[in-house]
């Protein structure tokens, strides 16, 4: 595949500002430095539309294990927990593998 055929098609899948801005807080907290801190401060671009950040942090807020605290300057920080052994081998435990092989 030519680099010009992956412009045409990453050319004719907009992305949305509530994907855009999901995208970049994701790739915050699961950075490396803030993966061994547990914690990572968020902020609001200029070019983050207010509906599209409450959305983010509304979803944020939502999610178990995580810990929002809203600074006087706009950030907020997200905090989380290191995940215990016992809730690890539970969600492993708890797979159940498809009825039908992969078909590749």
């Amino acid at each position: 595949m030519g680099v010009q055929q992956v412009r045409k098609e990453s050319a004719g899948t907009a992305i949305s500002g509530v994907e855009r801005l999901s995208l970049r807080v994701s790739a915050m907290i699961n950075h490396p430095v803030a993966q061994v801190q547990r914690w990572v401060t968020i902020h609001r671009l200029d070019t983050d539309g207010e509906r599209e950040w409450d959305e983010v942090v509304e979803l944020l807020s939502e999610t178990d294990g995580l810990d929002l605290t809203f600074n006087d300057d706009g950030t907020i920080t997200v905090r989380w927990e290191k995940p215990d052994e016992a809730d690890r081998a539970t969600e492993v435990d708890d797979f159940e593998p498809e009825a039908e092989p992969a078909p590749f």
